[in-house]
């Protein structure tokens, strides 16, 4: 990753604008891109239950991103640990249905736009409640859909990575008894978490409010501030 990256924030993937021929041949492989992941997509939806998979571990407390600090003191609620819930969903075939249409759906409704270019700041998070958001704001309403859909938000934990691009990217780690899966706005399948490619850093916690560190790499982005 960057060096920049790091130092001027955690980004969700975008790139400079390329020249009219790459966007017209990035045009065609994103269409070829789409009609593929949203065959794969739906077949996993009617697909049996995904095979059982070790979890991943933390390895002690991580600092929270401002962001997310932020996020939490405008929606307390959303950030609140019930300790009394499961920490992790007995992922039952209505469960994995119900994680896998909230991904798709999400993924097929909000536009990605940067902070900066949205709201003319680095990093904010919240909802997209007029359709546009960038990565984390993706997962921050996944999460509160399929907690109003009955499935316990302890175990849906927002989770700082670095994508393949080598840039930082937020997801959220869907954490059940068969494995912890990712719902990702770069692709409408949930996968487990070993198979994404990304390397982990951090997630939030699920015994308090705050973050835990997945031993990706020491030093991390401190925003997520990109799409």
């Amino acid at each position: 990753m960057r060096q920049d990256y790091f130092k001027n924030g955690l980004f969700c993937g975008a790139n400079e604008k390329p020249a009219i021929f790459g966007k017209f041949i990035k045009t065609a492989l994103l269409g070829l891109s789409l009609l593929f992941f949203g065959t794969a997509a739906q077949a996993q939806t009617l697909a049996a239950l995904p095979i059982s998979t070790a979890p991943i571990t933390s390895v002690g407390t991580a600092k929270p991103l401002l962001g997310w600090s932020q996020f939490c003191e405008n929606y307390r609620s959303e950030c609140t640990v019930n300790v009394a819930e499961p920490d992790t969903i007995d992922l039952t075939a209505q469960a994995w249905k119900t994680i896998v249409s909230v991904n798709q759906r999400v993924n097929s409704s909000i536009k990605a736009v940067t902070d900066a270019d949205h709201w003319g700041v680095v990093d904010v998070w919240g909802f997209p409640e007029d359709g546009r958001g960038d990565c984390e704001d993706f997962q921050l309403l996944k999460r509160k859909l399929l907690a109003e859909a009955g499935l316990p938000r302890r175990a849906m934990r927002m989770t700082v990575v670095i994508d393949e691009l080598g840039e930082g990217h937020a997801v959220l780690m869907v954490r059940t008894n068969r494995g912890d899966f990712v719902l990702d706005n770069k692709t409408s399948s949930v996968l487990p978490w070993h198979r994404t490619g990304y390397v982990y850093i951090k997630r939030e916690s699920q015994d308090t409010v705050g973050w835990v560190s997945l031993g990706g790499i020491v030093s991390s982005p401190t925003t997520t501030a990109n799409r």
